[in-house]
């Protein structure tokens, strides 16, 4: 095993990026590679990089750079490798350059660089599950790839192509085999998980020797047979997408859902080519809220696009007041090469992006306050991700790991990570919980 080359590995972005690093990694295990865990002790470093917005390409652009500095050998995938003339202008030392999904091309890279043992006795040492970035208990489970909407300000979809569903039979395995690998929480992700099917005209698939169609209700349906935790991811919020609010009603899925909803202003949203209406999110939301009270939904918007006037950004926070969202973020636009927004007129200058997240912050700051504050004196669940000599740090059904709030535990010193515990809630901020265990 010492004789094995070692790669380090870098994951830079969003979770889907992460899946594919996972992918990768499971790839170079099979072939008998060991992970470094620093720059010093590996043969190549990969670099997973980011390319959505600019902070996302520098930040990619730096971390090949500290890769080139620590080790030397680097090769470069992911999303910023379209841009290869980009990266080799400011590291003309890297080795090779792939761009996102081109497993096989990364993997053979890695093999021209560092090749591989000739016998490989280490198969039996890749878990079923493959190998994961993310702690025991929980796992993103990608069940498309690409996206089919022309959005001004996003390049995803010239980067990642068109809608790719997975078959039901072939996500439902996966998730399988991550629930008897101890994960506890599955995450679903996608760039448009509301599509899903759609590409393959929700065909009939197997799982376990029965029929399942590849749609989002059926997936759901499934997934939540496995008795772990169901969350979901990237929802468009399409007509169809009310048909899950009752499994999370039930209890069959957690009650949560990541809409990226970007503006309440209809006129802005018509520049962005969004496909839902401000309106009719807003009749959407309450409508899901009919259906499961205790919903919670997470978003993110942008301020400062193109065209955004002052009556727009007031719209806005109109339907931020309006809408109650539970969790939300929030960038300032950032032109992206390629996107069609930057042909758009109407550039809002730098300094009233600024003063406009600020009070957006403020407002969701006030609203995030309340509606925490009115979960105190009950129950929660919480799945437990780090124990410290203060307590627990955990999540709510109404939290996601990284991009959401905690739920302090003050005396969970004694649980483990991947518990779900009961917690009383009894104190709350901005954005996080405090409790003990209930009795």
């Amino acid at each position: 095993m010492n004789d094995s080359p070692r790669v380090g590995f870098v994951s830079l972005g969003c979770p889907k990026a992460l899946v594919d690093s996972e992918r990768i990694l499971t790839q170079l295990r099979t072939d008998g590679y060991q992970v470094s865990p620093d720059y010093e002790g590996a043969d190549v470093v990969v670099v997973n990089t980011c390319g959505f917005i600019d902070s996302a390409k520098a930040e990619s652009l730096e971390a090949i750079g500290e890769a080139l500095e620590a080790n030397g050998r680097v090769i470069v995938t992911g999303c910023l490798g379209v841009h290869e003339d980009e990266i080799r202008e400011v590291h003309p030392r890297v080795l090779a350059v792939t761009g996102p999904q081109q497993y096989e091309a990364v993997v053979n890279e890695v093999h021209r660089h560092a090749p591989p043992p000739a016998n490989n006795p280490f198969l039996d040492l890749v878990p079923p599950q493959g190998v994961k970035l993310t702690p025991r208990h929980y796992a993103y489970l990608k069940i498309a790839e690409g996206c089919n909407h022309h959005c001004t300000f996003c390049i995803i979809p010239s980067m990642r192509g068109r809608l790719v569903s997975r078959a039901a039979g072939d996500v439902l395995g996966e998730a399988e085999r991550l629930v008897a690998a101890g994960v506890r929480e599955l995450l679903v992700i996608s760039q448009d998980t509301s599509a899903y099917g759609a590409d393959l005209r929700y065909r009939l698939d197997f799982w376990g020797g029965r029929p399942v169609r590849t749609r989002l209700l059926e997936l759901c349906e499934a997934l939540g047979s496995l008795g772990v935790w169901v969350r979901l991811h990237y929802v468009y919020p399409y007509p169809h997408v009310d048909e899950i609010l009752p499994l999370m009603a039930d209890g069959l899925i957690l009650p949560y859902l990541d809409v990226p909803f970007q503006h309440g202003s209809p006129r802005v949203l018509k520049r962005m080519r969004r496909p839902a209406a401000a309106e009719d999110n807003l009749e959407r939301i309450a409508a899901w809220r009919r259906i499961c009270p205790d919903l919670t939904i997470r978003s993110t918007f942008i301020v400062g696009f193109p065209g955004e006037t002052e009556e727009d950004f007031d719209t806005l926070l109109d339907f931020l007041e309006q809408a109650q969202l539970d969790r939300v973020g929030c960038f300032t636009y950032s032109p992206v090469e390629g996107a069609r927004a930057n042909e758009l007129d109407g550039a809002v200058p730098e300094d009233v992006k600024e003063e406009r997240w600020h009070r957006f912050m403020q407002t969701q700051a006030v609203i995030s306050r309340n509606r925490l504050a009115s979960k105190i004196g009950t129950v929660q669940d919480a799945i437990v991700d780090s124990v410290d000599p203060e307590g627990a740090s955990a999540r709510s059904t109404a939290d996601a790991p990284e991009i959401d709030g905690v739920v302090r535990i003050r005396d969970g010193h004694g649980l483990s990570p991947g518990a779900i515990a009961r917690v009383m809630i009894e104190d709350s901020d901005d954005y996080d919980l405090v409790g003990r265990l209930a009795d």
